[in-house]
C-alpha cells in the first residue's frame, strides 16, 4: 500500500455527505415523510373486508364476456 493512499469515495457519496452537512435535519425530515405513508398500523378487519370484496380479474382484460 502506498504511503499517501486514501480510500476511494464516489461523487455520489461526496454529494450526499455535503448535503447532510449543509442540512442536518434532512434524515429526520425523510423519516417523518416515510411515517406519513408507510409506517402505519393496519386494521385487520378492514383488510379482510377489502379482500372479500375484491372481484377476480379475467385472464384477458379487454375481451368481452361471451
Amino acid at each position: 500500500m502506498p504511503l499517501f493512499w486514501k480510500p476511494y469515495k464516489s461523487e455520489v457519496t461526496n454529494f450526499i455527505e455535503e448535503l447532510k452537512a449543509r442540512k442536518p435535519t434532512l434524515e429526520a425530515e425523510q423519516r417523518a415523510g416515510r411515517a406519513l405513508l408507510w409506517d402505519r398500523t393496519l386494521d385487520r378487519s378492514q383488510q379482510s373486508e377489502w379482500r372479500e370484496a375484491a372481484v377476480p380479474q379475467q385472464p384477458y382484460v379487454y375481451q368481452t364476456k361471451t
